[in-house]
């Protein structure tokens, strides 16, 4: 979201970003008045999005939307949303999430600006995921109901969109798939590769960041610690793995598993990544932790992940990253890695050279305004 927010301003556009302080991200008043003081306006709204089995039994039993959509849903937020369209008159109103789809009336009844939804994933896909991988039965049956609930509700919402920025070209490919959809673009996560410290001094470890709140890196964590490590150690004993990420539950905090490190939340990201060579990221299902991998192949990292992990990255196996699909190629690719240094670095090489071509923060953020000031100018004849 920074980049895009940065981007449309570099481009001479005014910027009034609304956001939602949700209970479960919550940030405090104070930091908030500090950020984004560059733009012409930056305001919040408390919301409590916090997860309640009460809500949640009610919602399955007596809804057949998603429960992820009553929960961004606030009378005060949308009141909030009147009247800031109502002061700044916006030519664009861009969305970064589908489940703030129901608010789209409160827009087109105040303004007549052009809609924009930034899809970050196709969200049903990641639900679908986890509901393959679970075996508890209940947790199953759940998921599958939450999977189509998230579906219907993605391709209702698309259609009401004046344009749609996936970030991956299959992505792209599903909706129209889907939906009969002409104003859509690929707008991927990109870098600003003159910010990217690379380090020089970096020891042979495994990391993983990432927020535990979220499911698959939570549930990837403990599978990776559970099935993929014990083979990582056998392989390799000397190799340690460190991971960090806000939200840490309690139970990773006090480890006793030979070669392993939890973090916890760490204060700078940056720091905790800089002296490790190696990104681990064991996701089952699709989602958002993409951008920290390109970040990493950025830094000339070398990166270990699944066809999950990869997701929406234009990257080979073995030329610009290793694949992992079980415990024994988690453990094989780690041990490869330490015994052949030399290629491995040129694998990080090849990353790096691809993050240039394919995903500079300039090239990214001149076609998204492209696309949108295209469908502006159609709306104005």
């Amino acid at each position: 979201m920074n980049a895009m927010i940065e981007g449309y301003r570099r481009a001479g556009w005014k910027v009034y970003l609304l956001s939602m302080n949700t209970t479960r991200h919550y940030v405090k008043q104070e930091q908030l008045k500090k950020l984004f003081s560059q733009l012409y306006a930056f305001e919040w709204v408390d919301v409590d999005n916090m997860l309640k089995w009460t809500d949640i039994v009610k919602n399955y039993l007596f809804s057949k939307s998603p429960e992820h959509v009553r929960r961004f849903y606030t009378e005060e937020f949308k009141e909030k949303l009147k009247d800031v369209i109502e002061i700044f008159k916006p030519d664009v109103v861009q969305m970064e999430s589908v489940y703030l789809s129901t608010y789209l009336p409160v827009i087109r009844k105040y303004s007549y600006a052009v809609t924009v939804l930034r899809m970050h994933n196709v969200e049903y896909q990641i639900w679908q995921g986890l509901s393959k991988k679970h075996k508890n039965a209940f947790k199953k049956i759940y998921f599958n109901t939450l999977t189509e609930r998230i579906r219907n509700f993605e391709r209702k919402s698309w259609k009401e969109y004046d344009l749609l920025l996936t970030i991956t070209e299959k992505d792209m490919y599903l909706v129209r798939r889907l939906e009969e959809i002409t104003n859509i673009a690929v707008a991927p996560y990109s870098v600003e590769l003159d910010k990217i410290k690379e380090t020089t001094n970096e020891n042979w470890v495994g990391y993983h960041i990432g927020a535990m709140d979220w499911l698959p890196n939570r549930e990837g964590i403990k599978w990776f610690l559970h099935r993929a490590w014990p083979k990582i150690h056998k392989a390799a004993p000397w190799f340690e793995f460190y991971f960090a990420g806000r939200k840490m539950p309690e139970e990773y905090k006090n480890l006793n598993i030979p070669g392993v490190h939890c973090m916890d939340e760490v204060a700078s990201a940056d720091d905790f990544i800089a002296d490790k060579k190696i990104l681990i990221v064991p996701i089952w299902s699709s989602g958002g932790v993409r951008v920290k991998i390109l970040e990493a192949m950025a830094a000339k990292k070398i990166v270990i992940t699944t066809s999950s992990g990869i997701k929406g990255i234009e990257a080979k196996p073995e030329e610009h990253y290793l694949l992992a699909r079980k415990p024994e190629d988690f453990a094989r690719a780690v041990k490869w890695c330490l015994d052949n240094k030399e290629a491995a670095e040129k694998i990080a090489e090849n990353a790096y050279n691809l993050v240039r071509e394919r995903y500079e923060y300039g090239k990214v953020i001149n076609d998204v305004i492209y696309e949108v000031e295209s469908i502006l100018t159609s709306h104005k004849r």
